[in-house]
């Protein structure tokens, strides 16, 4: 194998296919990247127990063939080439990097040891990579992290019809986010599957400003390919809650304010609040008062707001989940729907949300 590529183009395909090798294996090739040169073409393919990635650019193909290197390795050496022409090449049993006047040599792994990557799900249909990555960024916020509790580290993906919802949730908080996607002509069998949270935002940011992207599903893998690019992931078991009783809030107070300049207060005043300090929101018909700390330690701000179905309500919330929701929020203005004190709080981007994200209000400050 042997072929001539612009190092630019070779980093950046190394390191997205090198995003899904795992960071330790009882299977030293699982940390291999597969390189394949044929008809003008490089092929860059990594995978580990729960996903793969595949990556095809531009390539001036002199020789064809195949080579498996660690792929971390390859990466490092690709982030330190001279920018220009690299040209690489399989020479005994390494594989030989030259760019300028530096020269790199990586020991081959054994090809016949490589499991055989997944074949692509059914496609379902294409979804818009903005859009995606939009919504997946939004709701991931409200992911677990807590490994012992598998399924709330996911994100729920579910199809009907032309509208895909996007939910995530850690027990404390929740968000739901809906969009448009192109299903299949026939339409499709509606699904409901919860997806890896860290690698479905990976995948998400790869697919931003790459314009649509086709969607392939089965009951155990989700995957997404556009010209090129190719990456699949293995769903999570099980279900997570779901949100329909937790929204309907019924009868409740409505309060809005613009969301930049109360983003900016919350900040402002969690300076002072220590721990599970909470920050408290106070609204009246016409501005919300914000105050974090205790005794000598602390800090207040008021701002314009509005406030319906009640004279005056106050909140508290742990600054740190009321950011994450109002920073996740794309519009200029957000909307409270309050039960009140210690009660569940939906904050949406308007009065027909595509996005929501529910709260649970803490006691408020002595």
């Amino acid at each position: 194998m042997e072929f001539r590529i612009d190092s630019g183009v070779l980093t950046d395909a190394v390191a997205w296919a090198a995003r899904v090798l795992p960071a330790r294996s009882p299977m030293p090739v699982l940390g291999g990247l597969l390189l394949e040169a044929a008809d003008g073409r490089l092929r860059v393919s990594g995978l580990d127990h729960e996903a793969s990635a595949r990556i095809e650019v531009e390539a001036d193909t002199g020789v064809g063939g195949r080579a498996l290197v660690l792929g971390r390795r390859l990466l490092d050496i690709c982030k330190v080439l001279p920018r220009g022409l690299t040209e690489l090449a399989v020479e005994g049993a390494r594989l030989s990097v030259t760019s300028g006047d530096a020269r790199f040599g990586l020991s081959l792994l054994p090809l016949d040891d490589y499991p055989a990557p997944p074949a692509l799900p059914a496609v379902r249909g294409l979804v818009d990579g903005d859009a995606f990555a939009a919504a997946v960024g939004q709701v991931a916020v409200a992911a677990g992290r807590d490994d012992s509790l598998p399924v709330l580290t996911g994100i729920r993906l579910a199809l009907d019809g032309a509208v895909m919802t996007l939910a995530a949730t850690d027990r404390y908080r929740y968000a739901v986010r809906t969009l448009e996607w192109k299903p299949e002509a026939d339409g499709g069998e509606p699904a409901d599957v919860v997806v890896p949270a860290r690698r479905l935002t990976e995948i998400a940011r790869s697919l931003a400003g790459t314009g649509p992207a086709r969607l392939a599903l089965d009951s155990g893998s989700i995957g997404f390919e556009r010209d090129g690019l190719r990456t699949i992931t293995r769903l999570l078991d099980g279900r997570l809650p779901r949100h329909d009783k937790l929204f309907a809030l019924g009868d409740h107070a409505l309060a809005a304010a613009d969301r930049a300049p109360l983003t900016e207060a919350v900040k402002r005043v969690a300076v002072v609040a220590e721990g599970d300090s909470p920050v408290q929101l106070t609204f009246t018909p016409t501005s919300i008062h914000l105050q974090a700390g205790y005794e000598d330690d602390v800090a207040s701000q008021r701002l314009p707001a509005t406030l319906t179905g009640q004279d005056t309500l106050t909140v508290a919330f742990n600054p740190g989940y009321l950011l994450d929701a109002l920073t996740a929020l794309d519009t200029p203005e957000v909307h409270f729907h309050l039960l009140g004190p210690g009660q569940r709080a939906l904050l949406t981007d308007g009065p027909q949300p595509t996005h929501r994200h529910l709260l649970m209000s803490v006691k408020p400050l002595v």
